[in-house]
């Protein structure tokens, strides 16, 4: 089954690797004792890229997953509306 992000998926998984790349940055800065504020600045800009990505992904959700469940309806509807609810809630939170 093809999920919404699967037609730029490679995207994904390029924006991910930086992200990788960005948290090994810190866990060096760590090892290396650098200075708080950079480290923290570091901490924003890993932060910042791992919202973006989910932002996307909940766009993707919504576009495909749940707009295909609107138009078959019924129960199958209402839990993917449900699960996009709580995946918002989640990340507001976050």
């Amino acid at each position: 089954m093809a999920r919404g992000y699967t037609q730029d998926k490679e995207e994904y998984l390029k924006r991910l690797r930086r992200i990788e790349g960005q948290v090994r940055g810190l866990a060096r800065m760590i090892e290396e004792d650098k200075y708080c504020i950079d480290v923290l600045t570091q901490v924003a800009a890993t932060t910042k890229g791992l919202q973006s990505v989910s932002v996307a992904l909940l766009d993707e959700h919504l576009k495909h997953c749940v707009a295909e469940a609107m138009a078959s309806g019924g129960e199958n509807a209402e839990e993917k509306v449900r699960e996009a609810s709580e995946a918002i809630a989640r990340l507001v939170r976050s």
